[in-house]
């Protein structure tokens, strides 16, 4: 039984993990904005940049996203957790 509450417990964080990931992203747009109004030709390496943290920042949501999947995939139904409540 403790595997399984280890198991939603883990599925609790990886959640908090793509909340991690939202505010990730925001703070590159936001300095990838400023230093675009500071330095305007340098708007298409700042671009670059910011696109290629985003697509890491990205594959951590996706990794966080597909390990969820797999670890919903391990919990019993319900209906098998109340039954062994029971005895």
């Amino acid at each position: 039984m403790i595997y399984f509450a280890c198991v939603a417990i883990a599925i609790g964080m990886l959640a908090f993990a793509s909340f991690g990931c939202g505010i990730g992203q925001g703070i590159a747009v936001h300095g990838a904005s400023t230093s675009v109004a500071r330095q305007p030709e340098l708007f298409g390496k700042i671009q670059m940049l910011m696109f290629i943290g985003l697509g890491f920042i990205e594959a951590l949501a996706i990794y966080s996203l597909v390990l969820s999947f797999i670890l919903l995939g391990k919990l019993p139904d319900a209906a098998s957790v109340l039954k062994v409540l029971s005895h």
